[in-house]
């Protein structure tokens, strides 16, 4: 996992975390008979799963995740799955000098080596409707006054069963406030608050929300329009 700021656990500590959580994987993958026979490998980064290999529709790979996400000490699942045979599209917005992985499509307002098409997330994301299975938003929307706007542009781009992967500054960690560019702060709530709108904005499904520390971390879905919201069973494992 590519990101800029990390909680206080030390590397070491890290390991041995990811160590347990790709065992607990394993073990899953092993013993859950809905999971057997998929052809799909799991490691960790800091607490972030990376999913990759092949399913062969969408709603293993829901399910994966779901389960996954069950494991106390995951921040967050990212995937590089091929669904149906098909290699995902991934857009990395503001991606900078380094993108979360090195296939994805790099958009950002400043030419690197990394970006593949430059543009100002400000006046919209790149992309036709419904053309894009990942989003990944890493220390982009503490960069906005007004970040709601990149968020529905991020659910107009997204397949039904994309994903948005975002990652923030928690506003109590030092590093929120160190950086000067930095103008919003956000918290697991705000989450909670981007999926909950209530002034006919696109909706969204929280498949996690996290906080580690140092970051906030969340992996979001698109809700369609009359589509129902998860339960306040389910919203409680993640929001007050």
């Amino acid at each position: 996992m590519v990101v800029t700021e990390h909680a206080t656990v030390s590397s070491g500590r890290w390991a041995l975390l990811d160590q347990y959580l790709a065992e607990t994987a394993r073990d899953l993958f092993a013993h859950d008979d809905r999971l057997r026979d998929l052809t799909v490998e799991v490691r960790f980064d800091r607490g972030v799963a990376h999913l990759t290999g092949d399913v062969p529709e969408g709603g293993a790979l829901r399910m994966i995740r779901d389960l996954l996400g069950r494991i106390d000490g995951v921040y967050g699942i990212w995937s590089r799955v091929r669904v149906s045979g098909r290699t995902p599209t991934i857009l990395d917005l503001g991606c900078g000098r380094t993108k979360q992985y090195p296939d994805n499509i790099g958009v950002d307002r400043y030419p690197t080596p990394a970006v593949d098409i430059v543009s100002d997330l400000r006046t919209g994301v790149p992309a036709a409707d419904h053309s894009v299975d990942t989003v990944f938003t890493v220390h982009v929307l503490e960069h906005l006054l007004d970040f709601l706007p990149l968020v529905d542009e991020c659910h107009r781009v997204l397949r039904p069963d994309g994903v948005l992967h975002v990652i923030s500054p928690w506003w109590r960690f030092v590093n929120a406030v160190a950086d000067p560019t930095h103008v919003r702060y956000l918290d697991v709530q705000t989450i909670k608050g981007i999926c909950d709108r209530r002034d006919g904005s696109p909706r969204w499904y929280p498949l996690h929300a996290a906080c580690d520390g140092a970051s906030v971390f969340a992996d979001l879905t698109p809700l369609a329009d009359g589509q129902p919201g998860p339960q306040p069973s389910y919203l409680a494992r993640f929001f007050d």
